[in-house]
């Protein structure tokens, strides 16, 4: 079942036509009945798979895209159970393969993106934090993702490549209730993806470290096995692993391939 783990570091160009060729032959017409593409995304990819949404509806008079952010794993979780949705995009491919293990994926997952940890402080970074280690330093409230999340199984895998064990105040269910703990003060520190500290502005301050080059994470796309909508969803993969989405990601500070 993880067979897909083999070509999802590359977007086969063939598969892209084709997705072009059906789009052109199925697309939503002028008349026709509304379409809704539903997408579970990571939580990570609020900003750029809004951003994305809107182009793909711009592209597609009548056809709608509802957004469901969340921790991957959760997004797994509610699949699993039933959930209904078009597309599924995680933070990391443990998550995905869980999905395929599952049942749930049409297809193989596309890789369209990676992303590496930072370390956000409030402004000022009063605690003097300068490098990963520093976050283990007595006194100093951490927060974290739990480990079944994406950036929580990063956030172990930096622990392992650098020998410093973190004693997190809180282990959030996302990167973005992570920041969040941060923005209001409610920690001296967090770990989240270089694009959601970039997203935040200045309402953090930013100190990157060379060792998150230890963990870097990469985000597959599919679609869904009970997909109501598989041209859609496909015209939509379509957009984020094509062009657009690509200088999208990349705006964001997402690696592309």
């Amino acid at each position: 079942m993880k067979a897909w783990l083999g070509v999802v570091t590359a977007v086969s160009a063939s598969a892209l036509l084709a997705g072009c060729s059906s789009a052109d032959t199925d697309a939503t017409r002028p008349g026709d009945t509304a379409t809704t593409v539903t997408v579970f995304a990571a939580a990570s990819l609020k900003a750029t798979f809004t951003e994305l949404a809107g182009r793909f509806e711009s592209d597609h008079p009548g056809t709608k895209v509802a957004l469901n952010f969340a921790g991957s794993s959760d997004l797994v979780a509610q699949l699993t159970q039933g959930a209904r949705a078009d597309v599924f995009a995680s933070a990391d491919t443990t998550n995905m393969t869980k999905a395929v293990d599952a049942g749930v994926i049409a297809g193989d997952p596309v890789a369209f993106a990676t992303n590496i940890l930072t370390i956000v402080t409030p402004p000022g970074n009063l605690k003097g934090i300068t490098r990963f280690a520093d976050l283990a330093a007595p006194g100093t409230q951490v927060v974290v993702c739990a480990a079944q999340v994406p950036c929580g199984a990063a956030t172990e895998k930096l622990e392992r490549a650098t020998g410093v064990t973190l004693t997190p105040v809180s282990e959030e269910s996302s990167v973005t209730d992570v920041l969040g703990k941060v923005t209001s003060g409610q920690a001296d520190a967090g770990l989240v993806y270089v694009t959601d500290a970039a997203g935040a502005g200045d309402k953090v301050a930013t100190v990157p470290f060379p060792d998150s080059a230890a963990a870097v994470n990469t985000y597959p796309i599919a679609a869904l096995a009970d997909s109501t909508n598989p041209t859609a969803a496909q015209q939509f993969i379509g957009l984020v692993t094509g062009p657009t989405g690509k200088d999208v990601l990349s705006a964001a500070g997402f690696g592309t391939s």
